[in-house]
């Protein structure tokens, strides 16, 4: 029942302490993030992990509709979805399954024309829509990681997106910001929500079996 005690114990946090995460700690979480399953293995995005120090945090408080979390988290992972797949970007994707799996690259030729094919088939604002939903897998498997470490976390959508690429993302062709998340450890004094019971449907309401 381990995962189940951290899922109850989590919320989407409002308020944060000023106490930084831990190195160690930190590396755990983004190393959830890179074990992530995505859609063909391709990870079509990137984080920018920002800590209190960062010089882009004030930048990004107006552009966040000024929630507190942007400058009271000990750290902001933005995920950053990528809206075009290059053949640079297939290609490198085969040269690492070659180079892990010690497989020839011509092995792979058929399941880099699937690739090919897959992404061909989509424009700009559906790539971009493929990719923000593998930064959600990622998302959630950061949010559990952060639970097992006993670490706070709050999911954020509430950005204007176009005002927070200009910063992070200045002049980028390739990457736009899907999700931001704030790590940290919550202010149980300042946040009401801290200490009130999780409001979640039934189980006869949320699942049906065939």
């Amino acid at each position: 029942m381990g995962i189940i005690s951290d899922l109850t114990w989590r919320y989407a946090t409002k308020r944060y302490l000023n106490r930084p995460i831990s190195a160690d700690d930190l590396n755990i979480i983004i190393d959830s993030i890179a074990l992530a399953p995505t859609s063909l293995g391709l990870q079509a995005f990137e984080i920018l992990v920002l800590d209190r120090n960062s010089s882009l945090r004030p930048k990004l408080i107006d552009a966040c509709s000024k929630q507190p979390q942007i400058t009271e988290a000990s750290h902001l992972i933005l995920f950053n979805a990528w809206k075009s797949v290059s053949q640079e970007d297939i290609d490198s994707y085969m040269g690492r399954i070659s180079s892990t799996r010690n497989t020839p690259l011509e092995n792979l030729e058929g399941f880099k024309s699937n690739i090919h094919r897959y992404t061909g088939s989509k424009n700009h604002a559906e790539i971009f829509a493929w990719s923000c939903m593998q930064t959600y897998i990622a998302l959630g498997i950061a949010m559990v990681a952060a639970a097992n470490l006993k670490i706070d976390s709050t999911p954020m959508e509430g950005f204007n997106r176009e005002a927070v690429d200009a910063i992070i993302n200045p002049n980028n062709d390739k990457l736009s910001c899907a999700v931001i998340l704030a790590l940290g450890y919550r202010n149980s004094e300042l946040d009401k929500l801290s200490s009130l019971p999780k409001v979640r449907k039934s189980k006869d309401e949320l699942v049906k079996f065939g």
